[in-house]
């Protein structure tokens, strides 16, 4: 017994730690497991959070495809679905061009052609001005043109409307919508948008105003303040400038080379020279003696 204690106690010794360390194991293995599961039902969880989040966002995408063909159905109806006839052909024709000043007079000719086989009825005919962000808003309203005209099949009719743009919408865009109004004579309604653009409206062009006849006599004072300043400027140049000299000549010919000149030649300078300096002394006159006793 005594021979083999040494080697039980290195047994027990090693098969301590071993115990242990497979007893960590098997407890870490459940750790493991329980965490698994855990996971296992957060993720079931969040597949159901989701599931629930795409089903929430299919029916958010339906209700909006919904929201969406709603808004388009009020639309139509707010727009109406009056629509030009097949069998018929407008065309516009403005007197004084694509123009449109602001409270002046505007014109334009409208032509409706029948191309069926029944009767239109024009009824009426009418213009507006509208937002161009948004042709529901009305800026301008004019009155309609009641016609009340009957064009038969392949026949056409011309007609003439007339308004006038208010002044304060000089200088900026509108949309213009022109409609025209008819029914066949089975009383199916028709409307035609003949014209529905957006136009500029230009601001009046006056003959003189207050501004124009400012601008004119601010131009024409300074130009007389320019004439004026030009003027003063050639005068004092005028003043700055010095006298011109005048050459004297000289009455002596001290450095003057006269040796080629002849003698004789040099005598008769010489001499006219001084006969013009000296005056000449008229002869003295001669007195009569009257004779003593004499009558004369």
């Amino acid at each position: 017994m005594i021979k083999f204690l040494p080697k039980l106690l290195l047994l027990v010794l090693l098969a301590f730690p071993a115990a242990i360390l497979l007893k960590g194991s098997v407890v870490r293995a459940q750790d493991l497991t329980e965490d698994e599961e855990a996971e296992a039902v957060d993720e079931d969880v969040v597949d159901d959070i989701t599931d629930e989040d795409d089903e929430a966002e299919v029916e958010d995408d339906d209700n909006a495809e919904l929201m969406e063909e709603k808004e388009e159905e009020e639309e139509e109806a707010l727009v109406g679905e009056v629509k030009a006839s097949p069998n018929a052909d407008t065309t516009i024709l403005f007197v004084k061009g694509e123009d449109f000043p602001a409270n002046n007079i505007v014109k334009f000719l409208l032509g409706f052609t029948n191309k069926g086989s029944e009767n239109f009825i024009v009824e009426s005919l009418d213009a507006s001005f509208r937002y161009p962000q948004d042709y529901q808003f009305f800026i301008q309203n004019f009155t309609a043109l009641q016609l009340s005209t009957v064009v038969s099949p392949s026949k056409q009719a011309t007609f003439e409307y007339s308004f006038i743009p208010a002044e304060p919408m000089g200088g900026r865009p509108f949309g213009l919508v022109i409609n025209l109004n008819y029914k066949d004579s089975s009383g199916n309604i028709f409307q035609d948008a003949v014209f529905n653009q957006t136009v500029t409206i230009t601001e009046k062009e006056d003959g003189l105003d207050g501004e124009t006849i400012f601008m004119y006599v601010f131009l024409s004072g300074l130009g007389l303040l320019v004439v004026v300043g030009l003027h003063q400027l050639l005068e004092s140049r005028k003043r700055r400038r010095p006298a011109p000299k005048v050459e004297m000549g000289t009455s002596s010919h001290n450095d003057v080379d006269l040796s080629w000149i002849p003698q004789e030649t040099l005598n008769q300078i010489m001499q006219s020279r001084r006969d013009k300096a000296s005056p000449r002394r008229s002869p003295p006159k001669k007195r009569q003696k009257r004779s003593v006793g004499s009558d004369e």
